[in-house]
């Protein structure tokens, strides 16, 4: 199936890769489908390509690129909402807002897109009384160094 897009233009993707996000994504209620397309160039980096709109994607990254120890728990909904069944089923992303210069990066921590490998469900978790940020500078320790 082709479909148009914000970084990419026409490309060619795979149905069976399609992300579903039940309920939407924070601000984007309506945005039921993605895919994850490569970043080129950019290995640590992915975007988040929406099926219904080409002109809204998002740059995602895993966390444990960058945080040493990013933790968190799933309430029993999200798991159920997911069909999780263990730990190795999920692979977490957090949404990235790209500055200038690139070493201002910062990931969103508070809300992390966590997917269910094994069937595409996804869901942007909120994670109320969290120690994380909003905006947390990925190359804090890079800037410091």
């Amino acid at each position: 199936m082709k479909i148009e897009t914000k970084y990419h233009g026409e490309t060619e993707i795979n149905e069976k890769d399609v992300l579903h996000f039940e309920k939407g994504i924070p601000g984007f209620p309506e945005e039921y489908k993605f895919i994850l397309l490569p970043l080129p160039d950019q290995a640590l980096f992915t975007i988040m390509q929406s099926l219904q709109t080409a002109g809204l994607a998002f740059v995602l990254t895993s966390p444990f690129n960058f945080i040493d120890k990013y933790e968190f728990s799933l309430d029993e909904s999200t798991m159920e909402q997911l069909s999780i069944e263990s730990q190795e089923d999920i692979s977490v992303f957090t949404i990235v807002t790209v500055q200038d210069p690139f070493e201002k990066t910062t990931a969103n921590l508070q809300a992390p897109i966590v997917l269910n490998i094994k069937n595409n469900k996804a869901k942007q978790v909120i994670l109320n009384d969290s120690p994380y940020k909003i905006k947390h500078p990925l190359f804090e320790q890079l800037v410091k160094g």
